[in-house]
């Protein structure tokens, strides 16, 4: 294995992603399934993973954490038929629905994290899309944003065409957030009411207008950890900065209510993977993390990751923002 992980972590210092196929042969090295290495070695052998993804985090994006905040500016009724989503309106989860965020609401968010010292904040949408005249409303809440903070604007609305995307730019956001959610060769699985096609389209036409791009997705869908690399793959190909790993939080009156957690295990494998998959790239720390253990979590941030999703979330309680920046400060980021 230390020949090929040195291999690996030798060009990714350089900037040179590995390949797939490269991350899964280091995979098998940690395996303990039937017929596999012994659990002490697979554990030594994660490690030493873990270890080098760290040193190339640390060699090409230092000890800064790049932390974001969200809101949900609207809320349930989506038409889309995303298995994963409690918004979807054909599942019937409970969660909260509205049209617009209540302002006071909104900029009561913004000044909190604002005075937190959180990097970037966003507002987030449910839907296919938003139509440009509830677009205008919310830029106005941008432009008005931007006179109250400095904290760089964020936005997640969807599968927007040009002509939008440079609505918001206009308004300020320099960076825009569009999951591709999982592999090209799973995607269909999960959605069949857009495709992937549909969102490349939007991620390039952001990018085309000036913007950055947020973009990856959420693991434990059932897909193989040969797709999870393949989804970060696909990101890094699409021009995303910045790639947010959710882990699935299976959510009553979804069509994935039922699916088993993967383990910390894999989650922890799968973090340093994508390190060597997206060596320079924020990899970013986001939804359902709170589920794992103190161990995973300190494992995780010394095995790859330097980015965070902080605070609460669209549907489900977060972690919280204090404890969180503690956290970060104990693995020896600047926080």
């Amino acid at each position: 294995m230390n020949e090929l992980l040195n291999s690996i972590k030798t060009k990714a210092l350089q900037g040179i992603p590995a390949t797939i196929d490269e991350c899964m042969a280091l995979a098998e090295f940690v395996s303990i399934k039937e017929g596999g290495l012994p659990f002490a070695e697979a554990e030594r052998n994660l490690n030493a993973i873990c270890d080098a993804a760290n040193e190339v985090r640390e060699a090409l994006t230092g000890n800064a954490i790049d932390t974001c905040s969200i809101v949900n500016g609207r809320s349930g009724r989506c038409t889309e038929n995303c298995k994963w989503c409690a918004q979807a309106a054909a599942h019937h989860t409970g969660c909260a629905e509205y049209e617009f965020i209540d302002e006071k609401e909104f900029f009561d968010s913004l000044e909190r994290n604002t005075a937190r010292g959180v990097k970037r904040f966003s507002i987030v949408c449910s839907g296919r899309k938003v139509a440009m005249k509830d677009l205008r409303l919310f830029c106005d809440m941008y432009r008005r944003a931007r006179e109250k903070s400095d904290i760089s604007l964020c936005a997640s609305m969807g599968l927007l065409n040009r002509e939008e995307l440079q609505a918001l730019y206009d308004a300020g956001i320099r960076r825009y957030h569009c999951n591709i959610e999982t592999s090209a060769s799973y995607f269909p699985q999960l959605c069949t009411s857009h495709t992937r096609a549909d969102k490349l389209r939007t991620i390039a036409l952001a990018r085309e207008v000036g913007m950055e791009v947020c973009s990856g997705g959420i693991i434990g869908m059932g897909e193989t950890l040969r797709q999870r690399l393949e989804m970060a793959e696909e990101a890094r190909e699409a021009g995303a900065c910045s790639i947010p790993v959710n882990l699935l939080n299976p959510i009553a009156g979804t069509p994935l209510e039922n699916t088993p957690l993967l383990g910390e295990r894999e989650v922890i494998l799968t973090v340093a993977l994508m390190r060597f998959i997206a060596p320079a790239l924020t990899l970013r720390f986001a939804g359902g993390r709170a589920r794992l253990s103190k161990e995973a979590t300190s494992r995780i941030l010394r095995g790859g990751m330097n980015g965070a999703l902080v605070g609460d979330l669209l549907t489900t309680i977060g972690n919280r923002m204090d404890e969180d920046f503690e956290l970060f400060r104990a693995h020896g980021f600047d926080a």
